[in-house]
């Protein structure tokens, strides 16, 4: 296999933590998050969508999006339960890393650490902060008195919610008031298999 990768994206960096826990063997080859003159030369045959992640499996088909790919590279895993309900709710929580926490936390690190010009921003900032920290509380209020985000085990949901969430302050979200959330970081990062964003 090989993963069309970015080490500073949390969304690439699901697939690699996913891949460890799996032992499965791939290769990378790295994704400038800048400099997107060649997308559409190095991904355009690969992934509608020109984005990194990008899986490409041994047969050649190949996969875009974190989501879709952990899902497929997680099925019929331990990361995946076997209840019809469980599974629901797992996609769920990775519905909602889609569409409030990345778009909020994700975006605000990459403007406040990997842009290089995080003052053309600033007009935005606020807005993006009050909704990283409503997605913070929210995983907070979810996570008290509970190990992981599903069931009694880590799941894809766990994986998925992690990516972002673990390099928050990167973007200038305090992580201090939301115990739950900090506990369930430690949790899954001392799960046997598990690696860095910067392994």
């Amino acid at each position: 296999m090989l993963l069309y990768d970015s080490p500073v994206s949390g969304n690439c960096y699901k697939v690699r933590l996913l891949l460890a826990h799996l032992g499965l063997p791939y290769e990378r080859q790295t994704v400038d998050v800048i400099d997107r003159s060649n997308r559409r030369e190095l991904l355009g045959k690969l992934n509608p969508g020109l984005r990194v992640p990008t899986l490409v499996l041994d047969d050649g088909c190949s996969l875009g999006e974190s989501g879709a790919i952990l899902w497929y590279l997680g099925e019929g895993s331990r990361f995946v339960p076997e209840d019809r309900y469980l599974r629901a709710q797992v996609l769920q929580w990775m519905f909602f890393e889609q569409y409030d926490l990345e778009p909020a936390i994700a975006v605000v690190r990459f403007w406040v650490a990997y842009s290089g010009r995080p003052e053309l921003f600033e007009p935005e900032r606020p807005a993006k902060l009050k909704a990283g920290e409503r997605v913070l509380r929210t995983l907070d209020e979810h996570l008290g008195g509970r190990n992981y985000v599903v069931g009694d085990a880590l799941t894809l949901a766990d994986i998925a919610l992690y990516g972002y969430t673990h390099v928050a302050e990167e973007g200038g979200f305090a992580l201090d008031p939301y115990p739950a959330v900090r506990a369930w970081l430690r949790r899954v990062a001392s799960e046997p298999g598990h690696v860095p964003i910067d392994a």
